[in-house]
């Protein structure tokens, strides 16, 4: 994943673990792009400070994904519900049947 992919879908699921200013921060770099600088000079602290305290927040929320998967568990979940979807208009015009549909669904639960 595009590493500005991934701390934005980082930050949108484990985001409200972090306190006030790591969010502050970490959504100025992530969700406004604006640079160390601009942050820095906004908060009074140096661009080397807003660096530091951005690879933190990188870590704290990979930590969280290596220890919950909730954003890997979505993105699985999402591709089976696309499987679903196609199976689903296969039913609809009988190029295939239910008992494949169940199965698929049957799957999606499992990992819920």
């Amino acid at each position: 994943m595009e590493k500005i992919v991934e701390r934005s879908v980082l930050f949108d699921f484990y985001g409200n673990l972090l306190t006030d200013h790591q969010k502050k921060i970490y959504e100025d770099v992530v969700n406004n792009d604006y640079s160390l600088s601009e942050i820095g000079e906004e908060l009074g602290i140096s661009r080397q400070g807003v660096h530091d305290i951005v690879k933190r927040i990188d870590k704290i929320l990979s930590d969280y994904e290596d220890k919950l998967h909730f954003a890997d568990n979505y993105y699985k979940n999402l591709e089976k519900l696309d499987e679903i979807k196609s199976v689903l208009e296969n039913v609809k015009n009988g190029k295939d049947d239910i008992g494949h549909l169940e199965t698929l669904i049957g799957k999606l639960e499992e990992g819920m």
